[in-house]
């Protein structure tokens, strides 16, 4: 991609145009502005925006660290986060000041050097906002404009804050808090516009992507992803998109939003003034409920669900859209990672966007017409046999469970081949890494389903058709599928060049750098760095939680850092059996900022021991049509966070070991009055009665005392 140079003139130009601007102020001396932003790639000192560059590349020229002495690396300091749950985020560092974001959309500062803290800064999110998130209570990270900051919060406002002192300069509710939208993306500056998508696809909402100015959160621009119910004052390019649903249950009053939402995914080309989004899979996932055809399953390519669109940033017009996945029925987002960079294909320099999305195809497209250039999968995928040479799947027609009706197991599964995990680019060696993984998922539609907008998933499947039997062999088997990579892929040849195999999925995000290396974060509570061009592992430090989050670097007074941010949390962590994930020990949550440098000689505390009750249920009494039913009620209201077959992780509480499950008003109580809401569970009683929720409790009964005649200790 071009940059604008550093020259006066351009200054000048860039100044006439309102690219240095900072809204209607002056900007502030150090301020980030538009020529900073197109420029960033340059700056090898900071890490200004959230992928390091507007084309999410992910790399830095830096190579102080390298091939050569990264075994000399070591732990520079280290910051204890006050959140046990998943962190997610890219820190950004200005002027030797670091600055991030953790669970439950709190933001700290330090010093980038020394690891002193600066100021810290608590949105107060309700506890209970955490029912409304799909996948953790997690945030990735912020945005810099002038001297501001600004990241959104799990329930939907969006705050600038004084970058100095961490006050609060505005906020603004982004979102209808009366839904299931969540906010746990990082938002994007371009041009004094703040940029912010959110989340909510698995509960009932429309998805859209919304502009706000820098200085007071007002609303610019929003750019809605689907159709509703009525498209005729629509624009154009969703007027275009109805023709592509069927049904009448758009918007309607007992009905769907229809999903889309732009909940991670962004880069921008300044050359083209486009953005580019990622939009979510359908709400319902079973286009069969979504958007039924004349015969009752489903139709339609439903656009722009798991799509790539380009817009304007300036006005958020529609320009073109690239659909991954049409009629998109697994949780196929495109969301994941979208990147840009410039290279030879087949004899010719294109300008190219990259995405590895859920649906296990790398794809590389033409960024600046849509056009659609190749893809093939990265991991095992049966859905679709390929991608034609109109880039359309050639699908699997046993795999279309909206149109057989019939279960089936499905690679990927909802969790993808690869999800919200950045990638990385390096352009010395023209190769994309990728944290991918493979773990397949029996998709069962569920009969008569109904939307419920209160609490639970609204997906149109049944979420317990895949619970194990209380068998550790069974389970190690089942677990032994389950494969976690990192995938160095050559874009031009669309093959794998290396591969690194990890122990499970789940693993972190990437950093490339000019030092020759890529840095990567491991769900075995491992922080590693490999050779770019050969994967050879060159350095590990035992991190002791599970690192998903993606690595920085920076400087400070010339010397080099490498950052990142551990905790294990995220979508498989708080549903996984975390016993089986890792054989030596099962995987914890000690949320951590861990910073490096040549010669770093800080220590970690000993790592605490992971506290486990003893499986002691009381007895299993009802009969199998209560536990068959709570079982029904467990899949849709209960596993999201609690895990399928309440086999709890090592993140959330683990009801198999509830001391209410005992108590049958101790019970309800938490889930039907809601007592602990301010600890994030929320009453559920506008969705489930005091039988349906006693009928769960007699399930996880059930459910414990198999795993104890078994002799599981999880």
């Amino acid at each position: 991609m071009k940059r604008i140079a550093l020259a006066a003139p351009i200054l000048m130009l860039g100044a006439a145009f309102g690219l240095a601007s900072c809204g209607d102020k002056e900007m502030p001396e150090g301020g980030i502005d538009n020529v900073r932003l197109i420029n960033a790639g340059d700056d090898t000192a900071n890490w200004i925006t959230h992928g390091r560059t507007y084309s999410e590349q992910r790399y830095s020229p830096l190579d102080q660290v390298n091939k050569e002495n990264v075994a000399d690396l070591g732990l520079a300091w280290f910051a204890d986060m006050d959140t046990a749950r998943g962190q997610e985020a890219t820190p950004l560092v200005m002027d030797g000041k670091l600055y991030l974001t953790t669970a439950w959309s709190k933001v700290k500062a330090f010093d980038a050097a020394t690891g002193e803290p600066l100021w810290e800064y608590d949105p107060e999110v309700p506890g209970e906002t955490g029912v409304k998130a799909c996948c953790d209570v997690v945030n990735r990270g912020m945005a810099a404009w002038g001297d501001s900051l600004f990241f959104g919060t799990l329930d939907g406002r969006l705050i600038a804050l004084d970058r100095d002192t961490g006050e609060v300069r505005w906020e603004k509710v982004t979102v209808d808090q009366d839904q299931s939208y969540t906010i746990t993306g990082a938002p994007r500056v371009i041009d004094g516009k703040v940029l912010i998508g959110n989340g909510g696809a698995e509960f009932g909402v429309r998805g859209y992507i919304a502009a706000y100015d820098v200085d007071d959160g007002e609303e610019i621009w929003r750019f809605y992803t689907v159709p509703d119910s009525d498209s005729s004052d629509d624009p154009e390019y969703l007027q275009k998109a109805s023709e592509t649903w069927f049904g009448d249950v758009l918007g309607s009053e007992n009905g769907i939003g229809g999903g889309g939402t732009v909940w991670d995914s962004m880069a921008y080309d300044p050359d083209l003034d486009l953005l580019y989004i990622g939009v979510g899979n359908g709400s319902p996932w079973n286009r069969a409920y979504r958007s039924p055809g004349e015969d009752g399953t489903g139709e339609g390519d439903n656009l722009y669900l798991s799509s790539i669109v380009a817009i304007r940033a300036s006005t958020g017009d529609y320009v073109w859209h690239y659909q991954t996945t049409p009629g998109e029925t697994w949780d196929y987002t495109a969301t994941q990672h979208i990147m840009l960079a410039d290279m030879e294909i087949d004899g010719k320099e294109r300008q190219v966007l990259m995405q590895a999305p859920k649906n296990g195809f790398f794809y590389v497209i033409d960024r600046a017409t849509g056009e659609f250039i190749s893809a093939e999968p990265y991991v095992t995928v049966n859905w679709a046999t390929a991608i034609d040479d109109a880039g359309r799947p050639i699908e699997n027609p046993e795999a279309r469970i909206d149109k057989t009706g019939k279960p089936a197991l499905v690679t990927p599964g909802a969790l993808g081949g690869h999800n919200w995990h950045p990638m990385a680019y390096h352009p010395g060696e023209n190769l994309v890494y990728i944290p991918a993984f493979e773990a397949g998922m029996m998709y069962a539609p569920e009969a008569n389903w109904k939307p419920d907008r209160n609490r639970g998933f609204n997906v149109g499947f049944d979420l317990g058709a895949g619970d194990l039997p209380p068998d550790m062999g069974v389970r190690r088997e089942v677990a032994g599928t389950l494969r976690g990579m990192l995938v160095a892929w050559d874009p031009v040849a669309q093959e794998p060049r290396w591969t690194v195999e990890h122990p499970g999925p789940w693993n972190g995000g990437l950093l490339a750098t000019g030092g020759g290396l890529v840095f990567q974060g491991t769900a075995g509570s491992e922080f590693n760095a490999y050779d770019a061009g050969s994967g050879e592992k060159l350095w590990g430090f035992p991190a002791q939680t599970g690192v998903v989050a993606p690595p920085i670097t920076y400087t400070v007074n010339g010397e080099q850092y490498v950052a990142v941010l551990a905790g294990w949390g995220g979508a498989y962590a708080i549903t996984v059996d975390g016993e089986l994930l890792n054989s030596k020990a099962p995987v914890q949550n000690i949320s951590r900022l861990l910073v490096f440098k040549i010669g770093g000689e800080a220590q970690l505390p000993d790592m605490p021991a992971l506290a486990s009750l003893p499986l002691d249920p009381p007895p299993s009494r009802a009969d199998a049509a209560q536990i068959a039913a709570g079982g029904k009620h467990y899949a849709r209201y209960c596993a999201v966070c609690h895990a399928p077959a309440a086999v709890g992780s090592n993140v959330l509480p683990d009801l198999r070991r509830s001391s209410t499950l005992a108590n049958q008003q101790a019970f309800l109580a938490v889930v039907h009055d809601g007592i602990l809401k301010d600890r994030g569970m929320a009453s559920f009683a506008g969705s489930l009665d005091k039988n349906e929720i006693d009928a769960i409790r007699e399930y996880i009964i059930f459910r414990a005392n198999e795993d104890k005649d078994a002799g599981l200790s999880k």
